[in-house]
């Protein structure tokens, strides 16, 4: 998308909802907090989306502010008394199996949750959204040379991962 394009929302989510859920979902290990964090991240957009000056960058705001969510919520989280696990699968919406199923099918991105999460971001967002080094900098606000260190980190860790399975 050029930076004069103005940005159609819901051609904006059929294109990025399935990138950032995964994203998400790779970040929270969870498939409801994945869709939650997914749906926050477009909510955001409908209401602070129009200050993007430079739409071209659209696909990194919408990565970085999807991280920032998931960082929140998580310090949100810890603030919080732990609840009943039972109580919240009750509580819970029905979620596609079938989403879960291809998620889970293939043995990378299994060995991917096992990574630590300091350098699984950073993978995800390298291997599977495609992002150059400058934009995972962007997203994840640290400096490109802490992503170079973080991507190789992580390798080193997924590759210890994928043996082991």
């Amino acid at each position: 998308m050029s930076d004069n394009t103005k940005l159609d929302f819901r051609q904006l989510v059929d294109e990025y909802y399935a990138p950032l859920y995964r994203f998400g979902y790779s970040l929270a290990k969870n498939e409801h907090e994945a869709s939650d964090l997914t749906q926050q991240t477009f909510a955001i957009y409908a209401e602070k989306g129009s200050s993007l000056r430079d739409t071209s960058k659209v696909k990194s705001w919408l990565f970085t502010t999807l991280y920032r969510e998931f960082l929140r919520q998580r310090r949100k989280a810890a603030n919080m008394a732990p609840h009943e696990p039972k109580l919240l699968e009750a509580e819970a919406p029905a979620v596609d199996p079938g989403m879960a199923r291809s998620l889970d099918g293939n043995s990378a991105v299994a060995a991917l949750q096992k990574i630590d999460e300091t350098y699984r971001a950073p993978l995800t967002l390298f291997y599977l959204k495609d992002l150059s080094y400058k934009e995972i900098s962007e997203i994840l606000d640290i400096p490109i040379g802490t992503v170079m260190s973080r991507l190789s980190r992580g390798k080193s860790q997924l590759k210890k991962a994928l043996l082991s399975a």
